[in-house]
């Protein structure tokens, strides 16, 4: 689908792009000028992206670095980690999975921000109501994303 950026730390990943139509667009978007072009480190990541976005199940069990983060928005993204690969769950439920039942604008709030898309599958959290609810890549890039993962 396109050109993926992956910034790291030594603690783990800090961001990921969703697919650009260039390297130099991935780069960009990664906000790093200091970042360092380097492919090896990711391999196993690159290729559990590329078996992702061919339409297959893929784990993105990453150590990341969220040093960067809120608490709140650190257990948000956790919690957003354990929605299962082709399944969808509410701001609601994530809301309630945090303690703060009454939180889901939130809980949006901190899926907004989520610096590492498909890691943290954010695409996979929709409104009560069945609707898309946002996305940072848009929310045809989200129905595209659930599509991928044969949800409808």
């Amino acid at each position: 689908m396109g050109w993926i950026g992956i910034l790291s730390s030594a603690q783990g990943l800090v961001r990921t792009t969703l697919p650009c139509s260039s390297a130099e667009e991935a780069h960009q978007k990664l906000g790093e000028t200091n970042a360092i072009f380097s492919p090896d480190p990711f391999e196993d990541l690159v290729q559990r992206l590329r078996t992702y976005f061919s339409g297959h199940k893929a784990n993105f069990p990453d150590k990341l670095d969220l040093s960067g983060a809120s608490a709140f928005q650190r257990q948000v993204w956790e919690i957003t980690r354990l929605i299962s690969y082709g399944k969808t769950r509410s701001y609601r439920w994530v809301a309630k999975e945090t303690g703060k039942p009454d939180a889901a604008r939130a809980v949006g709030q901190a899926l907004a921000r989520n610096q590492l898309p498909i890691i943290v599958p954010c695409h996979r959290v929709i409104t009560s109501s069945g609707q898309l609810g946002g996305f940072s890549g848009g929310i045809g890039m989200k129905k595209v994303l659930l599509h991928l993962e044969g949800i409808r």
